[in-house]
């Protein structure tokens, strides 16, 4: 992941991305450089656009979102209604805040 990182830097420093920048930004970060690494890195991203790339990654909603949990479109309610039907568990969560609120647990406590 710190080979993705240090390209992600030279890009953002308007840097060529390129086996010695790469290497160079490694190196200063302590990281032991494996050269086939970087070569493959830089082969990689050779005919991508970063800036794009990353602009498309931030548009997708990340995973267990609302739309995640969205049911497809035309889908089956009879299955909707079975999930619905074997939901027995008892709602057991006031009773845990009023636990953790009287035991001064909890992350409200951490920040005053």
């Amino acid at each position: 992941m710190e080979y993705v990182y240090a390209a992600l830097i030279l890009n953002e420093s308007g840097e060529e991305i390129n086996e010695d920048n790469l290497t160079d930004v490694l190196d200063a970060a302590g990281v032991d450089v494996e050269e086939s690494r970087v070569k493959a890195l830089v082969a990689a991203l050779e005919d991508v656009d970063i800036d794009e790339a990353v602009a498309d990654a931030a548009a997708v909603p990340a995973a267990g979102g609302a739309g995640a949990a969205a049911p497809a479109e035309g889908g089956d309610e009879e299955e909707d209604e079975e999930v619905e039907e074997t939901s027995d568990v008892p709602d057991t969560t006031d009773d845990d805040d009023e636990e953790d609120e009287a035991s001064g647990e909890g992350l409200g406590e951490l920040f005053g």
